[in-house]
Parts: C-alpha cells; sequence; structure tokens
C-alpha cells in the first residue's frame, strides 16, 4: 500500500534519550519499561518494548531511539504506553532499536 507525503507526514517520528529503564515482569513476553526524554516540548514519555535479548538495562540508560510519539496512550498491562518505540527484527527474530549513529536534540523529528 503506498501512502501519500501528507500521510507520511502525520507520523511525528521523533527522537528521546531513554532517561529510566527497568525490567518489566508483568509483560506477557520479557520486556523492559522505559521513559524516554522528547525534549521541552514534547517532554518524558513511557514505553515498553520487547528488547529483552539484544540489550542490557544498563546498557540502555542514555541512549537515543527514534519513537512514534503522536499515537493514542495504550494500556501494556499494568502500564500506560505513551509512544511507540521504533526498530527491526535481526535475522534470529530479535528487535533491534532504530537509533541515529550521531546525537541529535531531544524532539527532533525524522525528515
Amino acid at each position: 500500500m503506498q501512502i501519500n507525503w501528507d500521510d507520511f507526514q502525520k507520523v511525528e517520528l521523533r527522537i528521546g534519550t531513554i532517561v529510566e529503564v527497568t525490567e518489566f515482569p508483568e509483560a506477557r513476553n520479557p520486556s523492559y519499561k522505559m521513559k524516554i526524554d522528547f525534549g521541552e516540548n514534547i517532554g518524558i514519555k513511557k514505553s515498553s518494548a520487547q528488547i529483552t535479548v539484544l540489550y542490557k538495562l544498563e546498557d540502555l540508560l542514555g541512549k537515543q531511539v527514534l519513537a512514534v510519539t503522536n499515537f493514542p496512550p495504550k494500556q501494556i498491562g499494568p502500564m500506560m504506553s505513551e509512544c511507540l518505540v521504533t526498530g527491526f527484527y535481526d535475522s534470529k527474530g530479535d528487535i533491534a532499536l532504530a537509533m541515529p549513529e550521531f546525537n541529535v536534540p531531544n524532539g527532533a523529528k525524522l525528515i
């Protein structure tokens, strides 16, 4: 299915820095809970991600990630997710996060 430019512009794909990450034992699949700082205009949003195979908690703190910030909140177990962190399946089916090669300002929009 093709989309047009206006459709793409509706999606707020933004960079944020992980400022807190914890285990999420209540999730159906092994996951982490994260708080991500998207800068002054958006603030800090909560999310979860099934990334426990490729990432350790201590490796994620301070990393920048690409996330959709304009989805409506979604209940994930006992947590309300406020953004969707993006990534790619590797050859084994594990998720590798989408991250910028260089640091960019929190809240920067993918163009």
